[in-house]
């Protein structure tokens, strides 16, 4: 066995002090900021662990370049980039950063919806336009107290997206493939299709996986009441992104706040962009300091776990862990 030190392949800017750790267990090999994909690749050869954004695709061509890989940890919650099943048979472990940021996506889920409720970009615009006292405000919004907020997906973010929604006086629902009581929680289970029929503000919490791809789709969005909206914090694809155009044109819901997008960032034309009843953020849910900090020192922590023989603090597939912190 060589007694050479791992070889790390750092594709995203990580904070000196991180670096330095980093350092300490591997060679550190990193291509230049922004770099395409092939550049990361031709870094690879030698490559034992690899830190990177998620939106990096790690497909079987990315592993056949990377022979030694023994870890990828992605920057961010997410792992919808990796081809799972292939990574788990090449005994490679996957690692993100779940739990530090469940406040502020939650937090983030809120201001939509407020942003929604109370029509704030509206109005905001009406004055940054030099509107006021000119021509008629935006139209009222609506009180959240005595609304009902339906959840999909009651993890961790869901749960604690409940927890705000009780405070502001709404009624919650969920529906979740592993539906269980959260002590502190009055939300109450329900099926999708209920779910979708009974909720003023609808909000998405899951994983992007080959289920929940078009998770939301025409069929679903019809369900909806008229006076409905759809929030969505959690991935693009998740939604039927054409067939959400056609509901919000025509009628068929009152609005939508979207954090993310089926393609980010999206063309300069697209549609839904110029719709006023939608509201839309550049995928920031996360985009707190404390928390992009957070999410740094845990991917960093998973890498160096993994190069340093030891199981990482978050993985998704730990049925690799066996092979993958043996140097190989």
């Amino acid at each position: 066995m060589t007694t050479d030190p791992p070889v790390a392949c750092v594709a995203i800017a990580v904070p000196p002090a991180l670096l330095a750790r980093i350092r300490g267990v591997a060679t550190v090999v990193s291509p230049p900021i922004a770099a395409p994909r092939e550049a990361i690749l031709a870094l690879l050869a030698d490559a034992e662990g690899l830190l990177c954004s998620n939106l990096l695709p790690i497909d079987a061509a990315l592993m056949d370049a990377a022979p030694r890989l023994r870890v990828v940890s992605n920057f961010g919650v997410g792992y919808n980039n990796v081809d799972l099943e292939e990574a788990t048979r090449r005994g490679i472990a996957i690692c993100n950063t779940p739990g530090v940021l469940t406040e502020a996506v939650a937090d983030l889920t809120l201001g939509l919806i407020l942003s929604l409720s109370r029509r704030l970009v509206e109005n905001a615009d009406f004055v940054r336009t030099g509107n006021w006292g000119k021509t008629p405000p935006p139209p009222l919004g609506f009180d959240l107290g005595g609304r009902t907020l339906g959840i999909v997906g009651f993890g961790r973010i869901g749960r604690a997206v409940a927890k705000r929604a009780l405070a502001f006086g709404m009624q919650v629902l969920y529906h979740d493939v592993d539906t269980w009581p959260e002590p502190g929680v009055a939300a109450e289970p329900r099926s999708l299709e209920d779910l979708l029929r009974e909720s003023d503000v609808v909000s998405l919490h899951v994983n992007l996986t080959p289920e929940t791809h078009h998770l939301i789709g025409a069929s679903q969005l019809s369900l909806m009441k008229p006076g409905a909206y759809l929030v969505n914090t959690s991935r693009g694809p998740v939604v039927d992104q054409a067939a959400l155009l056609d509901a919000l044109r025509f009628g068929r819901i009152a609005g939508a706040g979207l954090d993310v997008l089926e393609v980010e960032p999206p063309a300069a034309d697209e549609p839904l962009l110029a719709l006023p009843n939608v509201v839309v953020f550049p995928h920031v849910g996360s985009a707190t300091a404390e928390t992009r900090a957070a999410m740094m020192e845990l991917a960093v922590g998973n890498l160096v776990a993994v190069l340093g023989g030891q199981p990482p603090p978050a993985c998704v597939n730990p049925e690799t862990l066996a092979k993958a912190i043996q140097r190989r």
